[in-house]
């Protein structure tokens, strides 16, 4: 299995893409793992798509989705909502291709610094990645990233047991996908 993996995040210590690290090597397959820097496209305008056509990383992000088998996204919150280039990003593809996802299994996870955990950005991709073609097979949000994530591992037991059972219950309904 081709496993994709990234956090919706630009920063170069970006705790969603350790997040999403973690969360791929929780399965059996290939993974993958995208830094959404190396995707960097200027901002959407209907003007520059009619000027300047899309942006070739939103044709390389488009060929590495519609590649892979199963997709682990971890989103980062700034403000309340997505990261401005994670949005940029799925602007630009989805105006490529509305099927930006292309029914791919998905694992949709989100943590931040704070208690919450990203919790509105995870609640926005989970309103919003369907009408892109995700198959989001199941979720999960870990608050206070610094306090319950140490060693490469989620150390909050409660916590663990959560995303182990998730983990577990995605495992299932991936073996039936097959």
């Amino acid at each position: 299995m081709k496993i994709l993996a990234f956090g919706a995040s630009t920063s170069k210590s970006s705790i969603n893409q350790q997040f999403a690290h973690f969360a791929a090597h929780q399965f059996d397959g290939e993974v993958n793992m995208i830094d959404l820097n190396d995707f960097e496209m200027p901002v959407f305008s209907v003007d520059k798509e009619k000027e300047d056509g899309y942006p070739v990383q939103a044709h390389e992000l488009h060929d590495i989705i519609e590649n892979s088998d199963f997709l682990v996204i971890s989103m980062t919150e700034h403000n309340g909502s997505y990261s401005a280039a994670f949005k940029n990003t799925l602007d630009w593809c989805s105006r490529l291709n509305n099927s930006v996802f292309h029914d791919k299994p998905m694992l949709l996870i989100s943590t931040s610094p704070g208690k919450l955990g990203a919790k509105f950005s995870l609640e926005a991709a989970l309103s919003r990645f369907p009408r892109h073609t995700a198959n989001i097979l199941g979720h999960f949000s870990l608050p206070s990233f610094q306090e319950n994530f140490h060693d490469g591992k989620i150390s909050n037991e409660e916590l663990a047991k959560e995303f182990n059972d998730l983990i577990e219950n995605v495992k299932e309904t991936l073996s039936k996908l097959k």
